[in-house]
Order: C-alpha cells, then sequence, then structure tokens
C-alpha cells in the first residue's frame, strides 16, 4: 500500500485538528483495516492499551481482530489539544459482546504529509446494559447532527 498525503496537514490549528479527528472517527466506524491503515505511515508505531503494534500489515491485523470481537462498534472522538505535528484526542466507544463502553485518550503524532507516524491510546471498559446504550446511529459513519461526547456528557 504507497503511502499518499493525507489533509490536513501539520502544523495543525483547532480547525485542521478537528477536521482530522472527525476524519478519523468516520473511518474506524466504517470498519475497514486496510482503509483504516492508509491513514498511518507505512512505519506507524502504536501503543493500544498494553499492545505494541508497527506498520501498517500489524495495524491491519490488529483491527481485523479487534472489529471480529467488539461487535456493533460505534465511535464518537473528540479534540482536546493541539500542537504543531500532535494532537491530542478522547474518545468512546460502545460495542456488544456482551455491551461495553470504551473511553479513553490517544496522542498522535504525525509526519509532514498528513499521515500518522505515532499513536498511544489509553482505553477502559465499563460494562453498561443495552438500555444505558447512547450510540445508537445505525452501524457506519456518526451522524452530524448526532451529540458530542461534551454534549452527552462523557
Amino acid at each position: 500500500m504507497p503511502e499518499q498525503a493525507k489533509p490536513p496537514f501539520p502544523p495543525f490549528d483547532s480547525v485542521t485538528a478537528s477536521q482530522k479527528v472527525r476524519m478519523a472517527e468516520n473511518a474506524w466506524n466504517g470498519r475497514d483495516p486496510e482503509k483504516v491503515a492508509l491513514a498511518y505511515t507505512e512505519d506507524s508505531r502504536w501503543r493500544n492499551r498494553a499492545e505494541f503494534i508497527q506498520g501498517r500489515e500489524q495495524i491491519i491485523a490488529f483491527l481485523t481482530r479487534k472489529w471480529s470481537q467488539e461487535l456493533d462498534y460505534r465511535l464518537i472522538k473528540e479534540l482536546w489539544a493541539c500542537h504543531e505535528n500532535r494532537i491530542a484526542v478522547r474518545f468512546a466507544y460502545e460495542w456488544n459482546g456482551e455491551w461495553f463502553r470504551s473511553y479513553g485518550n490517544e496522542n498522535w503524532e504525525f509526519a509532514e504529509n498528513g499521515l500518522m507516524r505515532v499513536r498511544h491510546a489509553s482505553i477502559n471498559d465499563l460494562a453498561i446494559s443495552e438500555s444505558q446504550r447512547l450510540f445508537q446511529w445505525p452501524l457506519g459513519i456518526r451522524p452530524e447532527d448526532h451529540p458530542s461526547l461534551s454534549e452527552l456528557g462523557l
């Protein structure tokens, strides 16, 4: 998979960082590991919980495994801060196996071409009942009019 530039490019301001965050949210909600992996450099490094991942092939394998276990996956990301080529994000996602809401923070670092080269994710899971679910749009991209994490009080 060749590297192709992904605007917006660093340095980020609050507008371009928010665009990047929503693009990432939309891609992850699409749950296509190969498509999602194209947003990362070929040698991208991740820490996801206690798992260390390097390169697109490992990213694809990780996401394939993740979405085969975390069914009915729906994610909301929100910009926390940005500076130059770095973005901090907070997020929550709901998934089924038994219902969970997972909360976390990510720190991202981008290459000049707009691809993410470093991703650090810290995540905690909370068991919820089906009646406690807040993310109930049809599978896929979150509708523009759906409340944000802040609007949901999360």
